[in-house]
């Protein structure tokens, strides 16, 4: 059996390679006999090939260039490529990032317990809803733009002089008086009192930007014209998402409550007569909520090393707990800067929605500054930075000044909710000024984006983490 087999394996190799040898020696009579009438028809005038030539030789041509199967092309994660679609490893790390954290989840819950109960949490805010604090303060916002509304109305009755007194000390009070409370009264806890502030530095800002818009109207009306002009304002409505279907509204007659109250809840801190509006309201609901649980017991261990001062164990503790406030913050952005504010923008029917940009391409801290937070970026660069440099002043002290401001409301809103004064947040601040420079200065393409990321990860949660170390720290050693 063995024999027979053998023989037809030779059999079959035979007539294969005499097949091949055919093909071969066909091909090479064409290609000879197509030499040669290639020449005859410069002597001679065209001769035509057989049909029968032609179509064996295109059958035998399909057969013999079949086996090609390389190209001139780049690997496809070169740069030369051109490939971009990394939708794909982008869910590998979405897959890895929730099963390490998964796994640390269940590890606390198995070594700690649960501790935060939220049944607890909710009948702690429904024992005595008359004691709220925080919630009393920020429903006190109302008699501040309620006043400026009043005031702007009544500037042709009283002088100028008069009109930015009122508005200066109404500006101030929207700073001090939650500040004052905040520290005076005892029962405010660190999160009512940063959620107070936190409305109160948005409707300071949002007033300012009021007062100084309606003041613009008013000198070019002063001047015969009868509508804000583009230098002043941002695109029109007729350059919105889609047709114009709100009425065009020109000063005074943007000075009502309802106008008032629009621009107060609207996602924005620059105000403008006529907002981009989109033609409807879409039916979306866009809401998330992820609990990170593993932080609490990472915290209490940490007490410890820092109070010793064990380099070491600080320096090891500090890397352990910025990962996971880093995460918190990136969900935070989620949910606040796309979700909220885009749940926010399509109830009142806000048409500019870009509340951020590519932040996370960023290969210089200046631009990541610039884009990572539009609306705060809108406001200092036309009611601050545009104004000093038209004034002359230096561009880098105009982005220093600017950073001043923001190190001021950072350091605001950590120190007076914590009842404590460390000017870390401050600092923090500041020391994106030399370190924007030594980026840019010598740190290009991939190398800043990953310095950017590093700050990111490193220094803005390191910061407020000695916030909470410095407020633990207080709060254990008193209760021992």
């Amino acid at each position: 059996m063995s024999e027979v087999c053998v023989g037809v394996s030779i059999y079959f190799t035979t007539t294969i390679e005499k097949q091949r040898r055919h093909v071969l020696s066909q091909y090479c009579a064409y290609l000879y006999s197509c030499t040669f009438l290639c020449w005859s028809d410069l002597a001679t005038g065209p001769q035509h090939f057989p049909p029968s030539a032609s179509l064996f030789f295109f059958k035998n041509c399909r057969l013999m260039f079949s086996c090609s199967c390389h190209v001139l092309q780049e690997s496809l994660l070169s740069s030369a490529s051109g490939y971009s679609n990394y939708r794909g490893i982008l869910n590998w790390c979405v897959v890895m990032l929730v099963l390490s954290n998964a796994r640390l989840f269940l590890e606390n819950i198995i070594k700690y317990g649960i501790l935060v109960d939220p049944i607890q949490v909710v009948s702690l805010f429904l024992k005595d809803p008359y004691s709220w604090p925080a919630a009393c303060l920020i429903i006190g916002v109302y008699y501040f733009f309620n006043s400026l509304l009043i005031l702007s109305k009544h500037l042709g009755t009283i002088s100028k002089t008069t009109g930015l007194i009122f508005h200066v000390f109404n500006l101030m009070s929207l700073l001090i008086f939650p500040s004052v409370t905040v520290l005076s009264v005892n029962s405010m806890t660190p999160v009512g009192g940063v959620l107070s502030l936190g409305v109160y530095t948005v409707l300071f800002l949002k007033l300012y930007s009021y007062q100084d818009t309606n003041r613009w109207c008013r000198e070019i009306r002063k001047a015969k014209a009868k509508r804000l002009t583009r230098s002043y304002s941002c695109p029109s409505v007729s350059q919105s998402n889609g047709s114009a279907v709100h009425s065009h509204v020109s000063y005074p007659g943007n000075l009502t409550h309802r106008d008032m109250y629009y621009f107060v809840f609207a996602p924005t801190l620059c105000y403008q007569l006529n907002f981009p509006r989109s033609p409807r309201i879409r039916v979306r609901f866009l809401m998330r909520r992820l609990f990170e649980m593993w932080m609490v017991p990472t915290i209490q261990n940490s007490m410890k090393p820092f109070q010793e001062m064990d380099f070491s164990r600080m320096v090891e503790r500090l890397l352990k707990l910025a990962v996971p406030n880093h995460l918190i913050w990136l969900i935070f952005f989620y949910w606040f800067f796309h979700s909220s504010m885009n749940f926010v923008a399509e109830l009142l029917q806000f048409g500019d929605r870009e509340f951020y940009r590519d932040w996370w391409n960023s290969e210089t801290v200046t631009y990541f500054w610039a884009n990572w937070n539009i609306p705060v970026h809108k406001w200092c660069l036309r009611h601050f930075y545009k104004p000093m440099m038209r004034k002359g002043v230096n561009k880098f002290l105009a982005q220093t000044a600017v950073f001043l401001v923001s190190a001021f409301f950072h350091e605001y809103l950590v120190s007076v909710p914590l009842k404590m004064f460390r000017l870390w947040a401050f600092m923090g601040m500041m020391a994106q000024v030399p370190l924007a420079w030594f980026v840019g200065r010598f740190l290009n393409g991939i190398y800043g984006n990953a310095a950017v990321w590093i700050s990111l990860i490193i220094g803005q949660p390191v910061a407020v983490l000695m916030y909470v170390h410095d407020y633990y720290v207080i709060h254990y050693a008193s209760s021992k």
